[in-house]
């Protein structure tokens, strides 16, 4: 906890920083330095630090480019005295995002690193192969320092596998929520080392499909360097991820132990394995794997999940085909029973899921999203037992009017077949697509056919008997337990991410199709309860008054969505940038210009609980869109622009400012200047030495296209919305940027060939607030987390 501690009361340390270039640099120095004067003779410790310039393109965030210039990495390498010839890696970055300590986030994985490379530098024990401690300093810049060490320091060659430790939350279990690509190994590495295994095959599948709004060094390792890893990351109480309440002392000390644990049983397994040095061997296959409740770890290679997947669905439809087949005389009408129990099921979940959408919909269009973003139970009450009750609505129904006169045990029978027939095709179709995730369904085939077989006789006894309900539930007692178990694991991840997913995705569609799916889920087994019990009226009525009554106080607006509390804030995000914006003409002439505080809230609210706070902002103040200019003329930090539907609300808070000519701006001390944007007979543009963070836009104009340019591979990739985005960042002492584009163009273009415009982002120092922005954070209220900087945006056409 000591490094922990050190590091965070160091501040905020935003890539460019004296924080990050030289406090937490040399902090680390001088603890390393310790380590090595304290190290074993059977160790060799060697020390770099690298700063390099790059740039890549990514398809994160709707694709940008990224370039970096002289940035820091602080990398260690522990060997055997006589060397070693391959490597694992652990990475953690110790750059956090402005305006926050970082804690979870990744300040506690550096301090765990340091305590791992001291832990094994004291030991006697030789180890077999090199671990590289890669403490990056730029990875809050889209994983800009781990692309600058795997392509460019010598040492990267020699690493054969990684362990990335990260941050979705604040303490609490960490996840292994992505391994591989292949190398089921490194899997089997994790569960034979691992003291406290935590991990999900069905998270990896989840994370990788794009669905949350994030993404880690383990992208950069894999495409870039071609490595296989492990990705590991807290996930509990992610409301306060990249806020300024994440401190050192909400991260439990049994979580840092934990994780320590964890992390130094796998990265000395692989450092003594004999599979590290021959990996390429092993590389081929993907792994099923996820944990029994957090006390063990079942993995084993796809490949044979098919075979059991296919086998256990073949048992399934040969225990159906004979139960249909069976007396022959009445098989086509078993059958036609058997279908019309599988479509009554399949129709009754639809009606649920169209049904609960419905209400989401309308809470979303009165206002009231995120009623239960504070108060998580509101969602179970408010969507949970809506799903349930027309659910049980539509089979009541059916119950009555379709199976009037039908006998009880045998439509109890037929809904469990029909059940166990979904769960059948679901498991062959997900199996067919190649997810790993499609155990899930293994299990809900598996146990109750399985319970099925064993209390047959009791299906055909008259009324759900005591005996039968008790070996019912003992036998899908497992499926249940570890469903419940997944979706607190689901949740756990997903209710946090909707406060920081943009104002584009109504959050209560996504919570409430959550709520849906494990309703489906869970009462699958339970619809045949509904045709063996007399009356469910008693649960339906009780189901909709909860329903009716949540509804009511979530209208009303009781639940309100944010909190303050300081022992468990739920704070509400808000962005804020004082931006000076000017666009020029052709001839280099300012056509326009103003400035004013941009305001950006980060969920679906958008600033609509502000507004009571600070009247000025409201829907009054929503600036247009500057159709010629890319991005709509607003200096993004990143290319998130898709996101968000309320996201040009600018209050004009200071005059304009005007120019004569071609300028970009940058700071000196506490005063704004202009200098001039050079552009060479052959097209090189160069941007003067600015802050630390600048993005670039591009938009070629009518007629013309971007064919290449010097960033990235040479082939520019577009964002969404079809124009080019550049996110810059450096350290200290970087050269002036310079870059060059190439386009195509037809004979006559008297109105220019290419919109180009530079935002320049004022993160830190005494330029980061204007006493404008400052006033205007005072008057904000204590639930919203509002993280401010200041801006200049020049447009300019060539």
């Amino acid at each position: 906890r000591g490094y922990l501690d050190n590091i965070t009361a160091i501040g905020p340390r935003t890539v460019g920083s004296p924080e990050n270039e030289v406090l937490a640099v040399n902090y680390l120095l001088e603890q390393i330095r310790g380590i090595e004067r304290e190290s074993t003779d059977a160790h060799k410790i060697s020390v770099d630090i690298q700063r390099p310039t790059g740039s890549f393109s990514i398809d994160f965030l709707g694709g940008f480019t990224s370039y970096y210039a002289n940035i820091t990495n602080v990398v260690v390498k522990l060997e055997p005295r006589s060397g070693a010839e391959h490597a694992v890696l652990s990475n953690c970055h110790f750059d956090s995002v402005p305006n926050t300590p970082g804690a979870s986030d990744d300040a506690v994985s550096c301090a765990v690193m340091l305590e791992i490379l001291n832990t094994l530098s004291k030991s006697s024990e030789s180890l077999q192969h090199a671990v590289i401690f890669l403490f990056n300093g730029a990875e809050e810049n889209i994983l800009q320092a781990s692309h600058g060490f795997i392509t460019q320091h010598e040492w990267a060659k020699s690493i054969r596998a990684f362990i990335n430790l990260e941050a979705a939350g604040v303490g609490g279990k960490e996840l292994v929520f992505q391994t591989g690509p292949e190398n089921p190994w490194l899997v089997q590495a994790y569960v034979v080392a691992a003291k406290h295994p935590f991990a999900s095959v069905l998270a990896q599948e989840i994370f990788q499909s794009g669905i949350i709004p994030a993404d880690t060094d383990f992208r950069i390792y894999r495409d870039f360097g071609n490595v296989p890893g492990i990705d590991l990351a807290f996930i509990e109480n992610g409301y306060i991820y990249h806020t300024k309440y994440d401190t050192s002392d909400r991260i439990l000390t049994d979580s840092i132990q934990r994780a320590g644990d964890n992390i130094l049983a796998v990265l000395k397994y692989l450092a003594t394995s004999e599979t590290l040095a021959k990996s390429f061997e092993y590389r081929h296959g993907n792994v099923v794997f996820f944990d029994i409740l957090g006390l063990f770890v079942l993995a084993y290679p796809a490949r044979v999940g098919t075979i059991m997947n296919y086998i256990t669905a073949a048992i399934a439809f040969f225990y159906l085909s004979k139960k249909v087949s069976q007396p022959k005389p009445r098989a086509v009408h078993n059958l036609k029973k058997l279908l019309t129990a599988f479509s009554l099921t399949l129709t009754s979940w639809v009606c649920t899921l169209v049904a609960v959408l419905m209400v989401a919909a309308f809470v979303s269009i009165i206002g009231r999203a995120l009623s239960w973003y504070t108060h998580f139970y509101v969602s179970v009450s408010l969507y949970g037992t809506a799903g349930a009750a027309v659910l049980i609505l539509v089979h009541m129904i059916a119950k009555k009017f379709f199976y009037k006169n039908v006998n009880e045990q045998y439509l109890g029978d037929v809904f469990f077949d029909a059940s166990l027939m979904i769960w059948s095709i679901a498991l062959a179709l997900i199996t067919q697509m190649g997810l790993c995730s499609a155990f899930i369904c293994t299990l809900w085939v598996a146990f109750p056919l399985l319970t099925k077989l064993m209390i047959h006789k009791e299906f055909s006894q008259k009324g759900a008997t005591i005996k039968f309900i008790v070996m019912y539930m003992l036998g899908m007692f497992f499926p249940y337990l570890y469903m419940l178990y997944l979706s607190w694991t689901v949740f756990e991840m997903f209710t946090p991410v909707m406060g920081r997913s943009g104002s584009e995705i109504p959050p209560d569609i996504v919570v409430a199709g959550f709520i849906v799916i494990f309703t489906m889920i869970l009462s699958s087994y339970f619809i045949n309860f509904i045709y063996l019990v007399k009356s469910t009226k008693t649960t339906l009525v009780t189901l909709t008054t909860v329903f009716v009554v949540t509804l009511i106080l979530v209208c009303s607006g009781i639940f309100f969505p944010y909190s303050s509390d300081a022992a468990n804030p739920k704070p509400k995000r808000v962005f804020l940038q004082h931006t000076s914006r000017r666009f020029h003409d052709l001839d280099g002439n300012v056509v326009k210009s103003d400035s004013g505080i941009w305001i950006n809230g980060f969920d679906y609210n958008g600033i609509s609980h502000i507004t009571p706070h600070v009247p000025e902002i409201n829907e009054t103040i929503r600036t247009p869109c500057e159709d010629q200019a890319p991005f709509c003329g607003l200096p993004w930090i990143l290319p998130v622009h898709f996101m968000f539907r309320f996201g040009r609300h600018f209050y004009h808070a200071l005059e304009g400012r005007d120019s004569s000519s071609r300028m970009a701006c940058c700071s000196v001390g506490r005063q704004m200047v202009v200098v001039p944007l050079p552009v060479d007979p052959c097209g090189h543009v160069s941007v003067p030495a600015g802050p630390s963070h600048m993005s670039l836009y591009v938009r070629p104009r009518a007629g013309s296209a971007l064919s290449r340019w010097s960033l990235g591979d040479g082939v520019p990739v577009p964002s969404v919305g079809g124009d080019y985005f550049v996110f810059y960042s450096r350290g200290l002492r970087a050269a002036p940027w310079r870059f060059w584009l190439e386009l195509t163009a037809p004979e006559k273009h008297s109105d220019g060939l290419v919109s180009l415009a530079i935002a320049a982002h004022y993160f830190f120092g005494e330029d980061q607030k204007s006493p404008q922005l400052y006033a205007l954070l005072e008057r904000f209220p204590n639930w919203t987390f509002s993280s401010g900087w200041s801006c200049t945006y020049d447009l300019f056409v060539f």
